[in-house]
C-alpha cells in the first residue's frame, strides 16, 4: 500500500493536484486545519470523513465563517444559501467518492453542490480521502459508487422520502426517485498550472479507512 500511495501522490502532482499523505486521522486533522486560515468563510461539501476526524466540530467553534448546509435545525432556504455562497468561499472542504491509482478524483452528487464547489470558484479546495477510497482504475470507482457509496449514503439521509431503492436493494437500480443522489458525475483528471490560473484543489490522504 506504502508503494501504491507513493505512486499515486506522484500520478497526481503529474497532474497538478497537489498531494498529501498522513498516517491518522490526527495528523489529518492537524494537516487540514494549517491549511484553513483563521477568519475564512468556509464552504462545506457534505462528508463522513470530515466529521470522523473532528473538521466539521473545530470549524463550528473556531475562528471562520463556516457554512455549513447540514447544520441541525437550518430552513431549506437557509440550506440552499450557504450552498451557493460555498462556490466563492475562501476555502472549500469536503470528501470524495474515490480515487484511482492514476489519479483521476471521482464523484457522483445528488444536488451537485460539491462537485460544482471542487470544479471551479472557491479560491482554495481541500479533499479529505481515506485509504479505503482508493480503487485501481475509473470502472472500479463507478462500480464502487453504485454498489457501495450510493446506497450507504441514502441509508444516513433518514430525511429522504421516499426513499430510494438502492437503500433496500443494496445497488444502484438508475431509479427515477425524487431523493435519486446519483445525478450529476465528475472525473477531475488534471487542474490548470500555468501564468493565469493555479490549482485550487489539495488532496490529503489518511491511512485509515473514512466515510463511505
Amino acid at each position: 500500500m506504502k508503494e501504491k500511495i507513493k505512486h499515486l501522490i506522484e500520478r497526481l502532482g503529474e497532474n497538478n493536484i497537489p498531494a498529501f499523505y498522513t498516517n491518522s486521522r490526527i495528523e489529518a486533522f492537524d494537516k487540514v486545519m494549517s491549511m484553513i486560515p483563521k477568519g475564512s468563510v468556509v464552504g462545506f461539501g457534505d462528508s463522513l470523513t470530515l466529521r470522523q476526524i473532528g473538521i466539521v466540530d473545530a470549524l463550528e467553534e473556531g475562528n471562520y465563517t463556516f457554512l455549513n448546509p447540514w447544520k441541525p435545525g437550518i430552513s431549506s432556504e437557509k440550506n440552499i444559501e450557504f450552498k451557493k455562497q460555498a462556490l466563492t468561499s475562501d476555502v472549500f472542504v469536503t470528501g470524495t467518492n474515490a480515487l484511482t491509482l492514476d489519479g483521476k478524483i471521482v464523484n457522483v452528487d445528488g444536488h451537485g453542490n460539491r462537485v460544482a464547489a471542487m470544479l471551479f470558484g472557491p479560491s482554495k479546495v481541500i479533499i479529505v480521502i481515506g485509504i479505503n477510497k482508493i480503487v485501481r482504475d475509473l470502472e472500479k470507482a463507478l462500480e464502487k459508487i453504485k454498489y457501495i457509496t450510493a446506497p450507504l449514503n441514502v441509508k444516513r439521509h433518514t430525511e429522504f422520502n421516499p426513499i430510494p431503492p438502492c437503500a433496500e436493494t443494496g445497488e444502484c437500480t438508475d431509479c427515477n426517485s425524487s431523493w435519486r443522489i446519483c445525478n450529476k458525475t465528475t472525473i477531475i483528471e488534471r487542474q490548470y498550472d500555468n501564468d493565469r490560473y493555479k490549482p485550487i484543489i489539495t488532496m490529503v490522504i489518511v491511512g485509515e479507512e473514512l466515510g463511505i
